[in-house]
């Protein structure tokens, strides 16, 4: 260390900001050739001497403001930008950099510089990766090369599998079968899209919903858009909203292969699929978007909305069950009540059938799910 006579030991002005990655303190002579203040020999300082969580602490605050030759930034940009509205990191980050950054901007507040305390409004800590049972991690050698995934399945293979595999806080468990099954998928979507445009090169825009298979389909069309709405923008529950994307999918496969298949509202369907697919999947849907015939890209449309009334549903499947066990599925009004589900179930032949000789000692109904009937 140094002498306290000679403290403090002053700052250089003659450096060189190179953008290297090293020091600018290397640069200066003057600075950094000196004397040993033990043995007197010529020694070199100490050149390190920012931790690199210094300049994460508040690269934010410079963001609002980049091109500020007079001050790191102004507080009236600062003011207008701050606080960052969700801050997402892992869990190592809340330890270190989340701290470090916190107790920055507290600081620059009591200075005046900041309006706010606070620099993030929300926190997302997102879980780690796991391969063979432990954390994925260059040390241990167990990393999965972006490269090759890429190379084998394309980039939006890798996206679909991450965001699908497991909620953004849970650790996620790498599966090559998991990579393999979204890439099965998107290929599913992307034949789906190809095989209608073949089979419909002109689509109406104006269609009525009059079958009952209609409305199937325009409820999962709805149900998928209002579950990707809210499970993205609310509560980053990636995986619950690329599962109702999967469902609908499923649901539009059914469709398409029936007789009497309305060729707008499948249009429709295949239209909005394709947009609220495409944050998970952007490359393969700006292709796919392309091929509908659509000129402008896909990131730049409005987002889809739901229709409440398609949500309704006239009627709902429900279970018959006897001492727990299934036995039948009717499709029944969807405001039946106990009373009517009761009348339904004891009058439906297959349930008079294995139920007779026997003493039906009660009967429970659950709108809308099942009603199972207790017999000795």
């Amino acid at each position: 260390p140094e002498k306290e006579e000679n403290l403090p030991v002053k700052l250089p002005t003659d450096v060189e900001f190179t953008g290297k990655g090293e020091s600018p303190l290397a640069t200066s002579a003057t600075f950094r050739d000196t004397v040993c203040p033990v043995c007197g020999k010529p020694a070199k300082r100490e050149l390190d001497t920012m931790d690199t969580f210094l300049d994460s602490s508040w690269y934010f605050l410079r963001y609002c403001d980049p091109k500020n030759t007079e001050m790191p930034f102004s507080k009236e940009k600062a003011d207008y930008w701050m606080d960052v509205d969700q801050y997402i990191g892992g869990v190592e980050h809340a330890i270190l950099h989340l701290m470090y950054a916190r107790f920055f901007m507290m600081a620059l507040h009591d200075l005046g510089l900041c309006k706010y305390e606070e620099p993030f409004k929300n926190l997302l800590t997102q879980g780690m990766v796991n391969k063979d049972g432990k954390k994925m991690s260059k040390s241990i050698g167990n990393i999965v090369s972006p490269e090759e995934i890429i190379t084998k399945y394309g980039a939006d293979t890798a996206r679909l599998f991450i965001l699908f595999a497991a909620p953004p806080e849970r650790e996620l468990d790498w599966s090559d079968a998991g990579v393999e099954g979204s890439f099965r998928f998107l290929n599913r979507v992307y034949r789906l899209v190809y095989e209608f445009v073949e089979k419909y090169p002109e689509v109406p825009e104006a269609f009525e919903i009059t079958s009952e298979d209609d409305k199937a389909l325009n409820y999962q069309l709805n149900f998928a858009i209002k579950k990707v709405s809210e499970d993205v923008g609310g509560r980053f529950s990636f995986n619950t909203a690329i599962s109702s994307i999967m469902e609908l999918v499923n649901e539009m496969y059914r469709y398409k292969e029936l007789d009497n298949v309305n060729a707008g509202l499948l249009g429709k369907a295949v239209k909005d699929l394709i947009l609220i697919l495409s944050p998970f999947v952007p490359h393969v849907c700006e292709e796919m978007w392309e091929h509908i015939g659509q000129t402008e890209s896909v990131s730049t449309m409005r987002w889809p909305e739901f229709d409440e009334t398609a949500l309704v549903k006239d009627t709902v499947e429900i279970v018959l069950q006897i001492n727990g066990k299934v036995k039948e599925k009717l499709m029944v009004a969807a405001d039946a009540d106990k009373a009517a589900l009761e009348k339904i179930a004891l009058e439906n032949e297959k349930i008079k059938e294995l139920t007779e000789g026997k003493t039906v000692v009660k009967v429970v109904a659950v709108p809308g799910r099942l009603i199972n009937i207790v017999v000795k």
